[in-house]
């Protein structure tokens, strides 16, 4: 009866029907492939070679953090020594070492995944690095800047070749570095990868009188990298004052950035002070 009736406007009610069943099905896997995350960008004050108040201070932003049921804990670049630190030549620890375990127990004590900025000491190199940690306290990926800056420190950061993603439980997660994503063709490696999530730690500064303005350039450039990369970047910057080298006195000024997949800025951190932002990105293709 109904197929008699409806078949003369063009289309049977059971060819409807299935056509509503095939829709749901692909909404359903749709949304499935969808996973809301909350990542924290946690822009801390870092004083340079204080190991040991570095540590506190991150482990009460992760407390924090984690408090506010953040899924991703992220940090600045170097957080452990300070950026552009000749110092860590003789007190950066390799990775897998003492600093990367520390924070490897810090991930297992609060089941949180963390992102974290830190010196790297490989044979009489020294790199300045970036590690994801799982939430049982394993590393993900290890990710070595590529634009080191050599004119800021003597023997410069040794850099590194590779881009990289990694398949996690909230989607696809890239890691780059600060001045990493100044550069186009180090953006276009990671489009290719198609990551669903891209964390990026800033050490984001210059002189006093130029911030906040200077913020609006940390705005642009994560803007620029979600856009390039086709998917939301969370930028960490860092808190404090650069101490070595021909960039100290320098003032590092927060207003850390999140972005959509489309460049447009979805959260902005406090201008030069300590703050938890978290945000909620959905990750999936």
């Amino acid at each position: 009866m109904f197929d008699v009736i409806s078949a003369k406007g063009g289309i049977s009610v059971w060819g409807i029907v299935l056509v509503v069943v095939i829709l749901l099905a692909v909404g359903t896997q749709v949304f499935a492939n969808l996973r809301n995350v909350k990542v924290a960008m946690c822009q801390i004050f870092v004083l340079d070679g204080d190991r040991e108040g570095n540590f506190v201070r991150i482990e009460n932003a992760v407390t924090e953090a984690k408090a506010g049921r953040a899924d991703i804990i992220c940090f600045p670049e170097t957080v452990i020594l300070g950026w552009i630190n000749p110092d860590a030549y003789e007190r950066a620890y390799p990775i897998p070492g003492a600093d990367s375990d520390w924070l490897c127990e810090m991930a297992k004590k609060h089941k949180t995944y963390l992102c974290v900025g830190l010196a790297e000491k490989d044979g009489d190199k020294l790199h300045d690095s970036l590690i994801l940690i799982d939430d049982a306290g394993q590393i993900l990926l290890k990710h070595r800047k590529m634009n080191v800056l050599t004119e800021l420190m003597d023997p410069p950061y040794t850099p590194g070749n590779d881009v990289n993603v990694v398949e996690t439980k909230f989607g696809r997660i890239g890691l780059l570095i600060c001045a990493d994503t100044h550069r186009d063709e180090i953006l276009e490696r990671m489009a290719e990868l198609k990551p669903d999530l891209l964390l990026v730690p800033y050490g984001y500064a210059e002189v006093e009188e130029k911030w906040p303005e200077h913020g609006k350039r940390l705005e642009f450039v994560v803007g620029k990298a979600a856009s390039r990369t086709g998917t939301a970047v969370i930028g960490t910057n860092v808190v404090g004052e650069i101490t070595k080298g021909p960039w100290a006195g320098r003032v590092y000024g927060g207003q850390s950035i999140a972005a959509d997949k489309n460049g447009k800025t979805i959260a902005t951190a406090k201008d030069r002070d300590r703050d938890i932002k978290i945000v909620s990105i959905k990750t999936g293709r």
